[in-house]
């Protein structure tokens, strides 16, 4: 039975063509990373969010240690729509038992993941977290590996996944224009953290998508806080609690306020949020359509803003080690 779906902007993936949700779903949760999700749950999650007009799925073997992938898959499956009606991107190079980015790795985990996620294609395949491989590697075997997939029609278009800014500069002045396809870039395009904003002039000279993950900053902004592994210093952990406590006190979402804060720039083809039920589905596309009717709330944002005015920017050095 065809799915009705509600109308949700849709934003250009840089020159590939496609056309993302603004609110992208973030597959990870459904890994159980963040705490058990069950298959009934993930398969409903999946569909309410197809249903609200959420066209594009992220995922990655490294989340649950293939889980995700697998869920995903199920979830796509019970859809029961056609594969044109949805983008999916997942991720090589970063696995349960560490990185490897070699061009026989890549190969071979591209099928691991088809299989996985029941498709014959992604549209998007990343390598994932580069900046702890090496970058040169990335650059001179990775991605020729990945463009011959590409041309065998196992996927659509190529990505590059990390949390430095640096090192999408790096790759990208030393591919041919059109190589690299898209970026997924996390916790740099947020209420607490906007410096993504500099690289975007350079990203869309170059014809490349933006993909920015994370606008909870990995779940500094949220009323439940961060998890205990959180790479973020003690001080920029004291200045996020405050803004939470201060939005709270004020009947406030802050979550709302900072996904609507990183959907406001369009140049950002989506923005990647995290969801394992439905309630979260449905509050995150409710926040996409009062920003596009009401607005985001000016006061409590500068209110906000001014807490976290010194820590503005402040980051880890690299990404999310592995325990």
């Amino acid at each position: 039975m065809a799915i009705p779906q509600t109308k949700m902007e849709l934003r250009p993936m840089g020159n590939t063509g496609l056309k993302v949700s603004a609110v992208g779903f973030g597959a990870s949760p459904l890994g159980s990373v963040f705490g058990p999700v069950a298959e009934d749950d993930a398969i409903a999650t999946v569909r309410e969010a197809f249903r609200l007009g959420i066209n594009f799925f992220d995922t990655s073997p490294y989340y649950g240690a293939t889980l995700s992938e697998k869920m995903l898959g199920k979830a796509l499956k019970a859809l029961q729509v056609p594969r044109s009606d949805y983008i999916v991107a997942t991720k090589c190079g970063r696995y349960e038992e560490g990185f490897d980015f070699s061009a026989e790795r890549v190969r071979k985990s591209i099928d691991e993941s088809l299989e996985r996620l029941q498709l014959d294609y992604v549209d998007i395949l990343h390598c994932h977290d580069i900046e702890f491989g090496s970058l040169d590697q990335i650059v001179s075997e990775t991605i020729p590996a990945l463009q011959k997939l590409k041309q065998e029609g196992k996927a659509r278009f190529i990505g590059i996944t990390g949390l430095p800014l640096d090192i999408f500069t790096y790759v990208l002045d030393r591919v041919p224009p059109g190589t690299v396809d898209v970026i997924l870039s996390y916790c740099h395009y947020g209420v607490n953290d906007s410096a993504l904003l500099g690289l975007l002039p350079y990203l869309k000279s170059k014809g490349v998508g933006v993909i920015s993950a994370s606008p909870l900053a990995m779940g500094l902004l949220t009323e439940q806080g961060p998890p205990e592994w959180h790479p973020a210093s003690p001080e920029l952990k004291s200045a996020c609690k405050a803004a939470v406590a201060h939005c709270k006190s004020k009947g406030k979402k802050i979550t709302k306020l900072a996904l609507q804060y990183s959907l406001a720039n369009k140049e950002i083809s989506s923005v990647l949020v995290g969801m394992s039920s439905v309630l979260q589905v449905e509050e995150n596309v409710a926040a996409v359509t009062e920003l596009e009717g009401l607005g985001i709330d000016k006061e409590t944002l500068s209110e906000v803003e001014a807490i976290l005015e010194p820590v503005k920017n402040l980051t880890w050095p690299s990404g999310i080690h592995q325990n």
